[in-house]
């Protein structure tokens, strides 16, 4: 019989809970045996307290147990997907999704929606006119054998316990804790039936984890219990102070995709996107090594393999193939506002804040505060100066997208604010800083 109070209690006191305690206790809260005040209670206990490495699996592995594992033995190929932690302008899931499916690797992704400064991969392919996100698991099982790839959302069936805690979590000031996001993470992830998992853990003012010891902590317990649960697990982590590509929004950045699919994509999201995808052609065994899988991406997108790939997907669940062909016909029903450098502009672009911008473009429409907030498809933001690039006093920094006029003035002095300059061009960045497999970390910075 479950004892929640004592639960609370033992780790309200830092003792460690049995693998036995933890999942009555998630499973009762499944069922709505267990109060949200109780489970609260519990949550701020783990928070200030701890969880163990042993705990944190057994959390994960009752969320993933409370609904149902896919199981995609009986479709060819092997499955491996790919998460990242979230950050602005992260385009990387529209353009590597299709670009694996062209390389011949099943692609069964289940992404999430806006929430706070960073952008949701559901809004924008929902940005697509038609494109339906709401994918049930027959219909999943079936696009995955005949195109490689589907794209959709959590289902009621899929880590049922996630979904009711992360909203608690939510509200209660306990999101930002390693062992509930790799609960959380994981117990969706190991859910897909996966072969492989490629982790992009975001560092830096634009990312939830700020630094790169915090992001550190996280890839290890992230790829710690990929390995365990027999998922062969890679991570890399990625800087995410300045913002990826140029466009930020949720159709600016199916635009962009679409870009990096045809071969004309900013440096940075494509040289990402490729190298993420080599590692997932290294874990599905089409590729021998990374530098090979990296190849074949990239082959892929001369081809024209992967823009095909795209179309593919946005026809098979409902999208408007038209506008992904020709994005000029998708119709603009927002006028572009310009912001223009200061008169102190002079020189290069030395810096550019991927918070500031994100929290001015979710302000604009392209993502939501609360659940219950509306996104807008054509709010958004076009960069036109990065970091390095030349300015002078007066010139176009960026024009962004927003049906709130009375807010325009401050969205560009946000922006503005969010550009540094000095005389000379900063050094060239690079967004890959380490990865982490099961044998350890390598390319260090």
């Amino acid at each position: 019989m479950l004892d929640v109070i004592e639960t609370i209690t033992a780790k309200r006191d830092g003792r460690a809970l049995s693998d036995t305690a933890i999942r009555s206790l998630i499973s009762a809260y499944a069922r709505g045996l267990v109060p949200d005040y109780q489970m609260s209670a519990f949550l701020m206990a783990a928070f200030l307290k701890g969880l163990s490495t042993r705990e944190t699996t057994a959390l994960t592995d009752c969320m993933l147990q409370s609904g149902i594992v896919l199981d995609f033995s009986g479709i060819s190929g092997a499955k491996v997907d790919k998460h990242s932690t979230g950050g602005v302008g992260d385009k990387i899931s529209l353009v590597l999704a299709p670009m694996a499916a062209a390389c011949q690797v099943r692609v069964p992704m289940i992404s999430g929606r806006a929430l706070g400064h960073t952008g949701g991969t559901l809004d924008k392919l929902e940005s697509i006119p038609g494109f339906s996100t709401d994918v049930d698991l027959a219909r999943m099982r079936q696009q995955l054998g005949d195109l490689g790839v589907v794209m959709l959302g959590q289902t009621e069936e899929i880590a049922p316990a996630d979904g009711l805690l992360y909203a608690l979590r939510d509200v209660t000031a306990t999101v930002d804790f390693i062992p509930f996001i790799t609960a959380s993470i994981m117990s969706k992830k190991l859910a897909e039936g996966l072969d492989g998992l490629v982790l992009d853990v975001k560092t830096g003012r634009g990312a939830f984890m700020k630094t790169r010891a915090a992001a550190r902590d996280l890839a290890e317990m992230l790829v710690l219990l990929g390995e365990k649960f027999g998922v062969s697990t890679v991570a890399w982590l990625t800087n995410m102070d300045t913002p990826l590509g140029f466009k930020i929004g949720n159709w600016l950045e199916v635009e962009e995709s679409i870009d990096c699919l045809t071969g004309c994509g900013p440096a940075d999201v494509v040289s990402l996107s490729v190298q993420l995808c080599g590692e997932m052609l290294v874990l599905a065994k089409r590729a021998d090594t990374v530098k090979q899988g990296k190849e074949i991406a990239q082959e892929s997108i001369d081809s024209g393999r992967a823009f095909e790939s795209l179309l593919n997907l946005v026809a098979a669940q409902g999208g408007d193939v038209s506008v992904i062909e020709h994005p000029s016909k998708r119709k603009r029903t927002v006028e572009p506002e310009p912001v223009c450098a200061p008169d102190h502009a002079r020189g290069f672009v030395s810096d550019l804040d991927a918070f500031q911008l994100g929290l001015a473009a979710t302000e604009m429409g392209t993502g939501r505060f609360t659940k219950e907030d509306e996104v807008d498809p054509e709010a958004g933001i076009v960069l036109h100066k990065r970091p390095g690039d030349a300015v002078i006093p007066n010139e176009e920094l960026a024009t962004f997208y927003t049906r709130k006029r009375a807010l325009r003035e401050q969205f560009a002095q946000t922006i503005r604010n969010a550009y540094s300059f000095k005389a000379k061009a900063p050094a060239a960045g690079n967004i890959l800083i380490d990865r982490l497999s099961a044998e350890g970390w390598t390319h260090r910075s």
